[in-house]
């Protein structure tokens, strides 16, 4: 099973970030588990200074843009 977390404070990217990431497992049928997070101190272990943030398997993908569903389905298989 896939671990995703998108990195953000909750701002329009970062949702729809979210979003797309949701749809893309729906549309790939992958088990994944989704984490959405906001806190700041958490989001400094990564080391980033840009949102949103796509990590999978505990490596950063993505970062200071919107990945689209498409992309999104490339980096889960």
């Amino acid at each position: 099973m896939k671990q995703i977390k998108i990195l953000g404070s909750g701002c329009t990217k970062c949702k729809s970030t979210y979003n797309n990431v949701l749809e893309a497992i729906k549309q790939t049928g992958i088990e994944a588990q989704v984490t959405k997070i906001e806190d700041i101190e958490e989001m400094m272990k990564y080391n980033v200074l840009t949102t949103p943030v796509l990590v999978i398997d505990e490596v950063i993908k993505v970062k200071g843009r919107v990945p689209d569903i498409s992309e999104i389905k490339l980096l889960l298989v």
